[in-house]
């Protein structure tokens, strides 16, 4: 059984994921398209990022999931006036398409560490590829914001919350390039290449980007009434305008 679904709110992330478009940007450039296929978005988001990629396939379609009731939500709104986006609600760790529906490629950025099964996800991307086409995708690596992991738990306990914390079992997924590698070796996948990246973030509203996409993990380990002391905590450890340690893993592969 999958791990309950993080609660998300997609207005907020729509607003404040300027960094994660940036960082998608670089995946797409690595994804050769004629402009015709049809595209796996794994892990849309609000639907911003899927946006650029219809702008590559302008005789294409594209088929966005994400796992998050509301950023499936976010995203049908988003791309509501665009027929080619078909946006669909899954676990991509458990995605199954339509017979004859594999896709001539998968494009998928700041997704993968939110699927706690990688071995389960790379089978089931390679089962809906057509033979030959592409992977190309961007999550987080080993070390990703460690520090402002590090730095929220320091906060717990400068206002008293730590004990909230005790016993918690992380609820992301940082990989390294060598084992992505032979997973995805395993899963069937060919001309595998994955490497990681250093990609510090200064966010254009800090504390709104951090409740929103860092620390909502954190966030759901509260009572609503403690949100407010937690962030103001984290806040003043991380200073005003922190640079967040972003750690990319770029992967790219093909199915054969």
């Amino acid at each position: 059984m999958s791990p309950p679904v993080r609660d998300w709110n997609a207005d907020a992330y729509h607003r404040v994921s300027g960094p994660q478009v940036a960082m998608a940007a670089a995946v797409l450039d690595r994804l050769e398209l004629r402009g015709d296929e049809t595209v796996l978005d794994a892990g849309c988001g609000s639907g911003r990022v899927t946006r650029l990629l219809l702008e590559r396939l302008p005789r294409g379609r594209v088929i966005a999931v994400d796992a998050s009731p509301e950023m499936a939500a976010r995203a049908r709104k988003e791309l509501a006036d665009d027929p080619r986006a078909d946006v669909r609600l899954a676990d991509l760790a458990e995605l199954r398409l339509e017979p004859g529906e594999q896709v001539g490629a998968v494009f998928s950025n700041a997704t993968f560490h939110w699927v706690p099964d990688h071995d389960a996800l790379f089978a089931r991307l390679h089962a809906v590829l057509r033979p030959g086409a592409r992977l190309s995708a961007q999550c987080g690596a080993e070390g990703n914001v460690a520090a402002v992991h590090a730095a929220a738990l320091q906060a717990a306990a400068d206002a008293g919350l730590a004990p909230r914390f005790e016993g918690w079992p992380r609820p992301w997924n940082f990989a390294g390039s060598e084992q992505t590698e032979e997973r995805l070796r395993r899963a069937g996948f060919e001309d595998v290449r994955c490497w990681t990246q250093a990609w510090p973030v200064a966010p254009d509203e800090p504390r709104n980007y951090l409740e929103t996409v860092c620390l909502g993990p954190h966030l759901e380990r509260l009572a609503p009434d403690e949100h407010e002391r937690f962030l103001n905590a984290v806040m003043a450890r991380l200073g005003d305008r922190p640079v967040l340690d972003y750690v990319r893993l770029n992967i790219v592969a093909r199915r054969g």
